[in-house]
């Protein structure tokens, strides 16, 4: 993939940003600023993984593929976080699928070399062992939330969670996309969109979704957003001190 000219800093990435500067100077030479256009397969079902993702602007999305090509989101990454944990975790491949949701753009680095730094057992390890724990509670509660939560909860939760993802309250994505991420019908998308919009809470137009309301957005959600959220908030907030 062709490196990207444009200003960026690693630090737009959460965990880059967390990392003790002596770990940061190490791994910092190691990273590659790569594109993520929307719609982009950063890897299949079962391939082994090559890189590891820390996304700055762009988010992505792994999905479940069924054999029938049903689809359902199982978790997001955005600049919160690391895509390839399976990496550090024990295993080199993934049953899931990882597809850019949202454009923007990346820091890539070799699997290999942060497998060799997540050995040293040092602060590193400890910092993507939390962020794991966060992102195993985003997917659990992901299974809860497509259960037994309405499509208008569900997809409160799923706005939300993208805009935390962002530094805008626009979300270029289609209600086809949307569907395909929730794992429900278009038409169950397309009235809970209209609900939201009816009550002022987003505008959208050609596969733009502008957040106008977010507290009212977070009133309607289900309290599968903020248990998500606060566990992030207290996984990774104060990691300097824990790393220590």
């Amino acid at each position: 993939m062709e490196i990207i000219q444009i200003t960026s800093d690693p630090h737009q990435n959460h965990l880059l940003a967390a990392l003790l500067e002596v770990d940061y100077n190490r791994l910092a030479p190691n990273l590659e600023l790569v594109e993520m256009p929307l719609g982009k397969v950063l890897y299949e079902s079962g391939e082994k993984l090559k890189y590891v993702y820390f996304p700055t602007t762009s988010i992505v999305s792994l999905l479940y593929i069924l054999e029938n090509a049903a689809s359902a989101e199982i978790a997001m990454i955005g600049n919160e976080g690391i895509l390839g944990i399976s990496i550090f975790m024990g295993g080199d491949t993934t049953p899931s699928q990882a597809v850019v949701q949202s454009a923007g753009y990346s820091y890539r680095m070799q699997a290999q070399l942060l497998k060799n730094e997540f050995n040293r057992a040092g602060p590193v390890m400890r910092l993507l062992l939390r962020y794991t724990q966060a992102l195993i509670t985003q997917m659990t509660q992901t299974a809860v939330c497509n259960r037994h939560h309405t499509i208008e909860q569900q997809l409160c939760r799923w706005l939300l969670l993208s805009l935390d993802r962002l530094s805008a309250n626009e979300l270029i994505m289609t209600q086809e996309l949307i569907a395909n991420m929730l794992g429900v019908r278009r038409e169950g998308v397309t009235d809970a969109a209209g609900k939201l919009q009816h009550a002022g809470l987003i505008k959208y137009s050609r596969g733009r979704i502008l957040v106008l309301d977010r507290p009212s957005l977070e009133e309607r959600a289900c309290e599968c957003y903020q248990v998500v959220k606060s566990e992030f908030d207290r996984l990774l907030p104060s990691i300097h001190a824990i790393a220590k």
